[in-house]
């Protein structure tokens, strides 16, 4: 079964929090599990751990990935999606309406500075949307000097990328902000440390998000530390929680468990594949269709996330990467 809701207008969040008045820790959160729903803020999330529940973060920091670009004569942006093993990136060409679905093998688009990219193939067989591409530069010094971050028509004005970082940023690498970390504030952290909780890293850089209804995730790397998995595995002998903050740190875990350290997924949770692992999630509000509410109800159940997400609408809950927060917990 899929999880219904219809999203109303109003409800995508146009701004960083701070911008409407709010510290980071300051979002409202939705708590769901076996027990019931609960309304909170995010600074109280520590009200509803334990010591010894284990809290897995993505340190994966977010890139100017969005580049303003010339395609034909005629201004197009490009975001910059995911670097390949051989150099070449996956790459999307959009107009301010959405994506351009006509791109063509060969194709050279215009880049700022004198640099270029060009379209080699489709990313996937029968995919419109995104390509492989070769590009003249090195990116993460040209992202630099000339990107912005990703944004979509729910947010009106740019915002700096500051805005799109969280507090566990290390190593530069993610299309779009892993957000559901973001309301942590480092004090917050320091309060779960102090209570018993305990924190571990990994490594999973998103690509571009989907905007299409239902499209399954993309490949994505990711990487799971040693001290991380060894943490992992003591936590729940001892019969403690491991909750991945956000759906990338969840798809990162739920492949260690298939025998992956690191490299490339592209495990899909869902009813087929529900977690192992993973018995929480920290994560923020999905549109509907996305693929990502399959991955909530492989960790929580259907009939859990369902209530979590009527809730939500009912309460007004904010959408999307500024939004509001949910922690769905199955035991």
């Amino acid at each position: 079964m899929n999880i219904r809701f219809d999203l109303p207008d109003g409800l995508s969040a146009s701004a960083p929090p701070e911008a409407r008045g709010l510290a980071r820790d300051e979002v409202r959160l939705l708590v769901a599990s076996p027990s019931g729903v609960h309304h909170t803020v995010f600074s109280s999330l520590g009200s509803h751990l334990r010591p010894g529940d284990l809290l897995v973060v993505n340190t994966s920091g977010t890139l100017p990935a969005a580049v303003d670009a010339v395609r034909g004569g005629r201004p197009v942006i490009v975001h910059f999606s995911t670097a390949l093993d051989d150099g070449a990136w996956v790459v999307e060409l959009r107009a301010p309406g959405g994506p351009l679905l006509d791109g063509r093998a060969g194709e050279k688009v215009e880049l700022p500075l004198g640099a270029s990219l060009t379209l080699v193939a489709p990313a996937a067989p029968g995919d419109s949307r995104l390509w492989r591409a070769e590009v003249s530069v090195s990116l993460p010094e040209f992202l630099a000097a000339v990107g912005r971050p990703i944004r979509y028509g729910y947010v009106p004005r740019a915002w700096p990328l500051s805005d799109y970082q969280t507090v566990f940023a290390r190593e530069p690498g993610s299309a779009e902000m892993p957000s559901a970390a973001r309301p942590f504030s480092s004090s917050l952290v320091t309060r779960l440390v102090t209570d018993g909780v305990l924190f571990a890293p990994l490594v999973l850089h998103t690509g571009v998000s989907s905007p299409e209804a239902g499209e399954p995730p993309q490949a994505e790397r990711f990487r799971v530390p040693p001290t991380t998995a060894a943490l992992v595995s003591w936590v729940r002998s001892q019969g403690g929680r491991v909750i991945a903050v956000g759906t990338t740190a969840a798809r990162a875990l739920e492949s260690w468990s298939d025998g992956a350290a690191e490299g490339w997924t592209n495990l899909v949770l869902g009813p087929d594949r529900p977690a192992r692992v993973v018995d929480g999630i920290v994560t923020g509000l999905h549109a509907p269709e996305a693929s990502h509410l399959l991955l909530l109800e492989a960790v929580a159940g259907h009939d859990l996330v369902q209530r979590a997400y009527d809730a939500a609408v009912q309460r007004r809950y904010l959408w999307h990467e500024f939004g509001d927060v949910s922690l769905l917990l199955r035991r």
